[in-house]
């Protein structure tokens, strides 16, 4: 058994390396993983039915205290948003089976939750990113 090893990624809106490839139409971050494009990686972000729910999902997130969970995602892929601190936050997944911790400041988690919004709208690059996953779905050999 090999020992807990998590990765911790860091994202700001200022970074200088652009990470954020886009927001899909069902509110999945794009992530280029510390600024590489080779590993870029899905996040499920914060999905909310109604207006009212988005705000109770939005003050239920401003109101985090360290060690606090919410729970990010739709009824396909659950993930976890744990508060570290004031202004640091996690999103954890799992890379290659190996834990992952994706960290946030509290100004750029905010603004990519805020996509959770009804009225929001993906550009039309950022459709291509649901159409790039099923193109690349269909080059992976099929399991018997």
């Amino acid at each position: 058994m090999y020992p807990l090893f998590p990765l911790a990624p860091r994202y700001r809106l200022d970074d200088e390396l652009p990470w954020l490839e886009g927001i899909d139409p069902l509110r999945n971050y794009w992530i280029a993983v510390n600024g590489d494009r080779d590993w870029m990686v899905k996040l499920p972000g914060l999905n909310a039915g109604s207006f009212e729910e988005f705000k109770q999902k939005m003050r239920q997130f401003r109101a985090l205290k360290s060690g606090e969970i919410m729970e990010l995602g739709n009824r396909d892929r659950q993930v976890q948003l744990l508060c570290i601190s004031s202004n640091c936050f996690a999103i954890a997944t799992e890379n290659q089976g190996a834990p992952v911790w994706h960290l946030f400041d509290m100004e750029t988690l905010d603004s990519l939750l805020m996509t959770a919004h009804p009225d929001w709208q993906c550009s039309e690059k950022d459709m291509d990113l649901g159409r790039r996953m099923l193109e690349s779905s269909w080059q992976q050999d099929a399991v018997a």
